[in-house]
């Protein structure tokens, strides 16, 4: 009974929804399965978990997810909302978790995983195993914010996530 009844097989899916022009977009992010879903009237983006502003992004890398489709994903959402005046406003981007957002907003979460990225990716580089990559706290300066030591989806998941897509 979960599975839709209304699907796509190409990158992009325009449809009229109560008198709205709506774009679906495949957008691979924390796994190969993910769509944006732009209402361009309303200019209201809704993005499911390719951002959890509650969170690091959950990365299911056994699902075809990666650390760097992660960041191309929110690439794509940056590059169709628009900033009203100083930045802020302007476009309303709904996470699958957490607060509503803007550009900004989707902005800097999207630089705090190019961050990470490179973080893991230069501790690799130097022959790090993932242990001594956790123990590098490559995350440390975004923990207050977006960090988790229990539940579900960890800042050491995360870690291991990032790393073993950057090992693949």
């Amino acid at each position: 009974d979960a599975w839709p009844d209304d699907t796509y097989s190409t990158p992009l899916k325009k449809l009229n929804f109560n008198d709205e022009p709506v774009m679906i977009t495949h957008v691979p992010g924390n796994t190969d399965g993910n769509s944006i879903v732009h209402f361009r009237t309303a200019d209201v983006i809704s993005i499911g978990d390719l951002a959890d502003l509650t969170s690091f992004p959950y990365i299911d890398v056994k699902a075809g997810g990666s650390v760097q489709t992660v960041i191309d994903g929110l690439q794509q959402v940056l590059d169709i909302t628009i900033p009203d005046r100083k930045s802020e406003a302007g476009t309303l981007v709904i996470p699958g978790r957490g607060r509503l957002a803007d550009q900004p907003d989707i902005a800097y979460y999207r630089e705090m995983v190019a961050i990470v990225r490179d973080r893991v990716r230069d501790m690799i580089k130097r022959g790090m195993t993932l242990d001594q990559v956790k123990a590098g706290k490559p995350t440390l300066d975004y923990e207050a914010r977006y960090g988790k030591t229990t539940g579900e989806w960890t800042t050491d998941k995360f870690i291991e996530a990032v790393y073993q897509s950057l090992k693949k």
